[in-house]
């Protein structure tokens, strides 16, 4: 779905001299509509007891937005030794920080368990032993193999490189308790930009199950259980709006008939990255060039492997465009179907293929929405390009610089270095 129009109204009139200031390209996100989000996820979920958001580090990876999490009072799911480090260094204490592995290091475990720990989310059976300084709550990534489908992001369970398998999670509790466990959670995350709502509830029946399955072959009680992020939003005009509003009703019924049952209701906790900041981001560039080929190809200032990699990567990935002429008016009429590309050596740099847009001239700004969440956090230097600057949008209507772009020089450091030769 395009930007919000409230998104929109504020942006787009002040974007010339966005542009003039800071020049292009950029991502740009709404503090605004992020607050926004978050407070109607909590208010949504207010029906479900002990509920908490556990922000997805890797969606935007900036320390701005990271506090904006902890003023809403959401934890952070961190996947990374970086993310983990930038939890901490922005106030967020061991409880409000989850970590899950995959193809953990002891490096990365050594660190998970220091300075307070963490919520520690393991992977793998195997890493039960690794684990230096074995916490007392403990969680593992439950992968339930043929029993659900995948998507592309993730990749069919019973295919994908995470999780403890089905028959291996009641082991993986009881040496979990071995090592002096006191205190259990349990997650899975096997999809991404899940547009209905039903697949989460399963989801949640599916983990209540599990949770009764493995407390009576260990005899553990659960604190809480984590459904993953992978509630999508609506890229495409057409797409439709994930329904929270029935994952939580029907949940609500879930966790209600477990504690008849069983006389207590773990908590439940969700991951969402790309449903918080996703719809309020928005990567803006200029036209640069206009050229004709076999197909009809619009040229931007930003390289899709650098700004923005969706795209490149997923071949189902669609960003809407609007064009902006010289005074920030959204340009209507006048259609051509054309290619929007970044100046890569490579095919794939393509922010659009045979979109259907109003006709670009050289010097227009394009704005590419919904790219809050993993655009900005996926780039790389191929080619040696280098990833754009970051603004916020604040509340206040004030416009402030939350990364610098890459320059050269940052390129060029790693290739600094101590000479070392083994002989």
């Amino acid at each position: 779905m395009p930007m919000s129009q409230t998104f929109c109204q504020r942006l787009f009139p002040v974007l010339p001299r966005i542009t003039e200031h800071f020049g292009t390209p950029f991502h740009i996100f709404d503090e605004q509509g992020i607050l926004d989000t978050g407070e109607k996820l909590k208010s949504d979920f207010r029906a479900v007891a002990n509920f908490r958001e556990f922000f997805a580090v890797k969606a935007l990876p900036n320390p701005v937005i990271l506090r904006i999490m902890r003023k809403l009072g959401f934890g952070l799911d961190c996947s990374s030794s970086s993310e983990l480090v930038l939890a901490r260094k922005n106030g967020f204490a061991p409880p409000d920080i989850m970590l899950t592995s995959n193809n953990t290091s002891i490096e990365l475990l050594k660190l998970a368990v220091s300075n307070g720990g963490c919520i520690l989310n393991l992977d793998d059976i195997t890493m039960i032993d690794r684990v230096p300084a074995f916490p007392e709550l403990i969680c593992f990534r439950y992968n339930p193999g043929e029993r659900r489908t995948g998507t592309q992001v993730i990749g069919n369970p019973i295919e994908a490189k995470y999780g403890v398998r089905h028959d291996q999670i009641i082991e993986a509790y009881r040496r979990a308790k071995k090592r002096g466990a006191r205190r259990f959670g349990l997650h899975t995350m096997i999809i991404s930009n899940q547009l209905d709502h039903n697949y989460m509830v399963e989801t949640v029946r599916m983990l209540l199950n599990i949770i009764e399955m493995v407390s009576a072959a260990v005899e553990i009680r659960f604190e809480f259980f984590n459904i993953g992020g992978g509630i999508g939003i609506p890229y495409r005009p057409d797409d439709k709006q994930f329904d929270m509003h029935g994952l939580v009703k029907e949940s609500a019924v879930l966790l209600r008939q477990f504690s008849l049952k069983h006389g207590y209701t773990p908590a439940l906790f969700m991951e969402c990255g790309r449903y918080i900041t996703g719809p309020h981001g928005a990567l803006v560039t200029r036209v640069i060039n206009r050229m004709s080929k076999y197909r009809e190809y619009v040229g931007v200032d930003a390289s899709t492997m650098s700004a923005n990699p969706r795209p490149a990567i997923y071949e189902t990935a669609y960003h809407h465009i609007t064009l902006l002429d010289l005074e920030g008016r959204p340009k209507h009429g006048n259609e051509e179907v054309v290619d929007v590309v970044g100046p890569l050596c490579e095919n794939s740099d393509k922010f659009a293929k045979q979109r259907l847009l109003p006709k670009a001239e050289v010097g227009d700004i394009m704005v590419q929405h919904d790219t809050g969440a993993h655009s900005p956090a996926m780039g790389g230097n191929y080619n040696g390009w280098l990833r754009p600057q970051e603004l916020i949008l604040h509340t206040d209507g004030s416009i402030e610089l939350i990364r610098r772009a890459e320059t050269m020089a940052d390129l060029f450091d790693t290739l600094k270095y101590e000479p070392k030769v083994l002989r």
